[in-house]
């Protein structure tokens, strides 16, 4: 084939191919299955599938005692385009969605003591399975999951802090590496609410509510950055409104496909959804809308038209 058809002209019909249809062309012979594993061609397939499909929303939910992972459309029509066959380990006790970039998911399965990190390409159905890194029982931690696009690598970070609020330092795992490595970050002046998953991933860095205590009698809120290429802490300001509550009461979300939002519940019958029109700028905070507890009991984020998802 390759005697007739230029290899140029081979990667632009190949590239244009859905996966499924790929996996099984490596078989046609050696430079195929070399051209189509080929880090520089996945990546191209990537773009062209990015640029020519209907964009999709992963939605996750807990039915007849398991994980069910769905895959929608993000038109008019929201219809859904597959369910996922999720992977089993060891019939954990429970999982965790901790992010998802380019098709590629990263999850927290937890059976008793042991916990697993996965990763998960649900179009060729193949994960694998991180090594834990070290790290006492008694450290409050959190994750970040992403892609470094000046290494073109993906990352998992994993931030925490032990007694008297001292952080440790963040362990990140490079999947181009396949291993952990500690990052040499300074602490931020701030601490986290271990329970905020999964936490949005925006112009190449993760994102936390960060605060710092007040005498004991309050808060001082922040958005906590961790940036993945550049293996540094950052914060961005609230608007003054969130400043001084309860962190508790507060969650961070991706808004559009470079900014962010957060999400103020009140614990009571309104929310209030707040989002950074233009990323970085503290200025740009608007208030969205509020929202009636009755009628939306839980946001899941928002579709590339900027609506909200409930």
């Amino acid at each position: 084939m390759s005697d007739y058809i230029p290899v140029e002209v081979t990667v632009e019909i190949l590239k244009r191919l859905p996966v499924k249809s790929l996996l099984r062309f490596r078989s046609v012979c050696k430079s195929w299955n070399s051209l189509i594993c080929d880090p520089s061609f996945i990546s191209t397939h990537l773009q062209a599938s990015l640029s020519n499909n209907t964009p999709f929303l992963l939605l996750s939910y807990w039915r007849n005692g398991k994980d069910n992972f769905v895959l929608h459309y993000d038109n008019d029509g929201f219809e859904e385009f597959k369910q996922l066959q999720f992977p089993a380990f060891g019939c954990a006790s429970y999982s965790l969605v901790l992010g998802s970039f380019n098709g590629l998911i990263c999850l927290h399965f937890r059976k008793g003591d042991v916990s697993k990190f996965i990763l998960w390409n649900p179009s060729i159905q193949k994960c694998i399975s991180l090594p834990r890194p070290r790290f006492s029982d008694d450290v409050q931690i959190n994750f970040g999951f992403g892609f470094d696009s000046i290494t073109n690598d993906y990352k998992l970070v994993i931030i925490g802090f032990g007694k008297d609020d001292a952080w440790i330092k963040p362990f990140l795992f490079s999947l181009n590496e396949n291993c952990w490595k500690r990052v040499n970050a300074i602490p931020p002046n701030c601490t986290f609410d271990p329970g905020e998953i999964p936490v949005p991933f925006v112009n190449g860095a993760v994102h936390w509510i960060g605060y710092q205590k007040r005498n004991n009698v309050g808060f001082t809120n922040v958005i906590l950055g961790f940036d993945l290429s550049a293996e540094e802490f950052f914060e961005i300001s609230l608007p003054e409104s969130l400043i001084g509550l309860g962190p508790m009461d507060l969650l961070t979300m991706k808004y559009g496909e470079s900014s962010i939002a957060v999400l103020k519940s009140d614990r009571g019958s309104e929310d209030e959804l707040w989002v950074m029109k233009d990323y970085g700028v503290v200025g740009s905070w608007t208030k969205a809308s509020t929202l009636n507890r009755k009628w939306f009991p839980n946001i899941l984020g928002f579709r590339k038209n900027g609506k909200l998802l409930v």
